[in-house]
């Protein structure tokens, strides 16, 4: 059946889509609707237990049939005649994990950054204010995020601004689109299926919203899609207008959509290909599209506008860094906005919010950060054109200070550095690991750390750190949350600090430790002609572990569990060994204050680096026999059986089908006793059979906790020159047992759609973290789902990358992140807390990150995944997967177990 996309007729005919049984319907652009009033006002709404979020799909008392006058009249104008040189957007965020991806889109198609407010951040007052006295915004745009239009604590204030803000243009995107069909009496529906990190064409009306846009199959227009609800089209009142739909019912795959002879624009500049754009110049200035088939039966509704007001809807997520023409649909709102206020009244944004929120507030409250903006996949990173500023050089709500970087509380120390680098020397003493046993390894390896590029293959990884007790600086922290950790009535917690001499120090820091972290990073100071020369970023500092409940320091509410181990552990390491991988180079390096002298751990440690080189090879064959011990025939016990982990896997996709997550890592623990045990054998032995770039022993003594990582993924690193990097992992298959199976085990994995779609998801989640923290255009993906070879293992990783701000130190960048998307779900903060009631015990360490804090204030930290956590006499291992819609609970049990294969293994060997 054919139908004809006239934009320049007020009669819009479209096909049937998802929910609308009747095979064409005509719909008329009414006339202007009177005023909806909203009877109930809101000040602000709290989260509900995630049980209470049930959706609500019934036609119960729909806000749009409320009637009452107008709460106010047409938006006053004061300005005179002026062409808008930028677009003031408040953005409001409905607690989405893909907000700030919008933010970076709007900060560089507008010429200013978006105010971001959570949805119950402002009361409606504050919103008048804003809008009607201030004259602070031309437009408004609703986030995606968890849950449903129908639940208030879901969408909170949206519904208001939908209803009574009448004047002034409005895009919802996701939830927001369903919001706005929701708000005037629209039916929100499940799906026929749920659809999250997977692509669909796009056949649209040829309307403002999609100038310059092409149409329909094979166009070239596809985009990402995260969501579990539709608004039923059949429902749809006359005043709103569908004006987007799939093309067809089949949601593709990321390379599925690579696969088509018309490549985007979106990809233009980085594969050469003609841009899909050009081959639909023909039509973009006339009136009808070309005649294009519909399935009746499959399309899904897509896109809504309404007949009178200035308000649109897009149920896929523009933003995304795989949708195809999401940066046009962006530069398209703005051009609406501006011809909405130059026609019917000259006016441009008259003042600049105050800063009303600072980076890391206490929840519920929002954070404001610039971010960056990416309509593609960005290979290169792209050009930042200069934001425009107000006359007044007002700082941009969100743009001031989110951190004082100049008066840090505790006293500020004069670092000096010493160090000496020995050409060619790693290979003739045996390597890192004999450099580490034989400086380190006495007294079994009591307060050692050794951060392992124990795989260097494919230039993963090139520098290894290590050192020990020993230096005057030396010192351990160990930080354990109190038991009331609910930041949100500043819970803390308490940390014990010990020193060179062994004399430990006991306080309670209410704002918490990364916030202390922070106060210690910014009291160094330093020359950097000290470390002119080094090719690598630490140079001495906190090296240790943050633990997954910190997260609780990172804008989630609570912990439902307590860890058994410190939730973080910090030694200040003042003296170290560095082995630089690629040249063969050793460099050993001492930290000390200003006002004192300097010991002679130089001299001493070149001395007996250079006595290794006799006795490499004993000590390489003395390791590897303690190693080889016989297996222990008692096995580990499982956290949950494996019905127990199935019946998770299935309350996780209901969860998903309501649309409370689009993506829940579900994870749990194996534990056994070891009694009395080597423990840096076992970790000799893990990184023998299981070598990781981002590999890690650490051994806190005083603590009985050992830690043997055999990770191969980082979470952020933040280098010299202001580089923000992650390389989350989402997709894993085991190795083929020969050569032909190992590479159809690859290719396997690299077209599975499901790990397709877990990989793009958490991209766009990083993208999103990275994108509080970073200039805006400066974030971009420049690898997308590779597939990385390990001892036992493939899996599919993904590189983000971006310019950090000059006013974010390196702790708020950790905070803006953590803990990884990788190990959480998205959107976050919900998927946390949905986890929280799955899973039976804390994470502890696994789920956190492990690796160093400079102090020239960068940082290196990976994820603790494949690590056995050694504790008290007990050894204990994390594993999971992340569950979406297209998961199958026996091989995500399957896949879970496969991870626990290498570390565990390990540990039976060596027993």
């Amino acid at each position: 059946m054919n139908f004809t996309l006239c934009s320049s007729s007020s009669e819009l005919k479209y096909p049937c889509v998802e929910g609308l049984r009747r095979s064409n319907v005509n719909i008329l652009m009414s006339r202007p609707s009177v005023r909806v009033g909203y009877s109930s006002k809101r000040d602000n709404i709290q989260l509900s237990d995630s049980d209470t979020r049930k959706m609500i799909i019934a036609n119960h008392l729909m806000p749009g049939q409320l009637e009452g006058p107008p709460y106010m009249g047409e938006k006053q104008l004061q300005k005179p005649s002026q062409k808008l040189e930028f677009v003031r957007t408040l953005l409001i965020d409905n607690y989405d994990s893909y907000t700030y991806n919008i933010y970076q889109e709007l900060s560089v198609v507008n010429g200013v950054p978006p105010v971001v407010v959570r949805n119950d951040e402002w009361t409606w007052k504050d919103v008048c204010h804003y809008l009607y006295e201030e004259n602070a915004f031309d437009n408004i745009v609703i986030s995606p995020g968890p849950g449903s239009p129908t639940c208030p604590a879901d969408i909170g204030i949206c519904l208001q601004l939908l209803l009574e803000c009448s004047d002034i243009p409005i895009l919802g995107v996701c939830l927001g689109h369903q919001a706005l069909g929701y708000v005037h009496g629209a039916q929100v529906v499940h799906a026929s299926e749920p659809v999250h990190g997977r692509l669909s064409e796009i056949q649209h009306n040829g309307g403002r919203l999609f100038h310059d846009i092409p149409s329909g199959r094979n166009s070239g227009f596809k985009v990402v899609r995260y969501h579990s609800l539709v608004i039923d089209a059949e429902s749809l009142p006359k005043e709103l207008i569908p004006i987007a739909w799939t093309s067809s019912g089949d949601a593709l795959s990321f390379f599925e959509t690579q696969k088509s002879n018309i490549i985007s624009d979106a990809y233009e500049s980085q594969i050469g290909h003609k841009s899909s754009a050009e081959s639909f110049s023909e039509f973009k200035n006339g009136s009808c599209w070309p005649f294009v088939q519909f399935d009746e039966s499959k399309s899904v509704l897509m896109g809504i506008m309404h007949s009178s007001r200035p308000h649109y809807g897009l149920q896929f997520h523009p933003e995304s860094v795989a949708t195809y023409h999401g940066r046009q649909i962006f530069k398209n709102f703005r051009k609406i906005t501006e011809d909405y206020w130059l026609r019917l009244r000259p006016y441009t944004a008259c003042m600049q919010v105050p800063c009303a929120s600072r980076l890391f507030r206490e929840v519920p409250r929002s954070q404001h950060l610039v971010s960056n903006a990416a309509d593609k996949l960005y290979r290169d990173p792209p050009q930042t054109s200069q934001l425009v500023h107000n006359a007044g050089k007002r700082s941009y709500f969100g743009m001031s200070d989110m951190v004082h970087l100049s008066h840090p509380s505790t006293g500020v120390k004069f670092l000096k550095l010493k160090w000496k680098k020995f050409d060619h020397l790693a290979s003739q003493v045996g390597g890192a690991r004999n450099i580490f046993c034989e400086l380190f390894g006495r007294h079994k390896a009591e307060n050692t750390f050794w951060l392992d590029s124990s795989s260097i293959e494919k230039k993963r990884a090139r520098f290894s750190f290590m050192g020990g007790e020993g230096g005057s600086l030396w010192k351990q922290l160990t930080y354990r949350l109190s038991d009331q950790s609910d930041m949100s009535i500043k819970g803390g917690g308490y940390l014990l600090i010990e020193d060179s001499h062994g004399s430990p120090r006991s306080t309670f820091l209410e704002e918490g430790f990364l916030d202390y972290l922070n106060k210690e990073l910014l009291s160094f100071r330093y020359e950097e002609k000290d470390y002119e020369g080094l090719p690598f970023d630490f140079h001495g500092g906190y090296i240790g572990y943050i633990g997954y409940n910190l997260k609780v320091e990172c804008g989630v509410v609570s912990n439902r569990h307590k860890s058994r181990t410190p939730d973080a552990c910090f030694f200040f390491a003042d003296n170290l060994v560095v082995v630089d991988h690629y040249n063969d180079d050793v460099y050993i390096m001492s930290l000390h204050e200003e006002c004192t002298t300097m010991t002679p751990w130089l001299d001493d440690t070149e001395e007996k680096l250079f006595s290794l080189k006799a006795s490499a090879t004993r000590l390489e064959e003395q390791t590897f026999q303690a190693a080889t011990l016989s297996p222990s025939k008692a096995g580990f016990c499982a956290e949950k059986s494996r019905e127990q982990y199935m019946e998770d896997v299935e309350k996780c996709l209901e969860y998903i089908k309501d649309g409370e997550s689009y993506e829940l890592c579900l994870t749990t623990q194996i534990r056994r006793s070891i009694g009395e045990i080597d423990p840096l054998g076992l970790y000799l032995h893990l990184r023998q059979k299981n070598p990781a770039p981002y590999a890690a022993w650490l051994n806190f003594s005083k603590e009985n906790l050992c830690i043997c990582c055999s990770s191969p993924e980082r979470f952020l690193q933040l280098d010299r020159n202001g580089t923000l990097e992650a390389k989350p992992i989402k997709g894993t298959i085991a190795r083929g047992a020969t050569a032909e199976e190992d590479v159809q085990c690859r290719l396997q994995l690299q077209y599975s759609e499901k790990d397709q779609a877990e990989n793009l998801m958490i991209v766009d989640l990083l993208r999103n973290d990275l994108g509080r923290v970073c200039e805006p255009g400066s974030v971009h993906v420049p690898h997308l789902m590779d597939v990385e070879s390990y001892a036992t293992v493939h899996t599919m990783v993904s590189t983000i990358r971006g310019k950090k701000r000059s006013n974010i130190s390196a702790v708020d960048c950790v905070k803006a992140a953590f803990p990884g998307g990788s190990m959480t779900g998205a959107p976050k903060l919900r998927s946390m807390e949905l986890l929280d009631s799955l899973e039976s015990c804390s994470r502890g360490i696994y789920s956190g990150s492990i690796g160093f804090f400079s102090y020239n204030k960068t940082f290196d930290l990976n994820i603790v995944i494949r690590t056995v956590v050694m504790h008290e006499g007990e050894a204990s291992i994390g594993a999971g997967g992340a569950i979406v819609a297209l998961s199958n609970p026996e091989d995500e049990y399957e896949e879970m177990v496969l991870k626990t294969r290498a570390p565990a293994k390990a540990v039976m060997e060596f027993l």
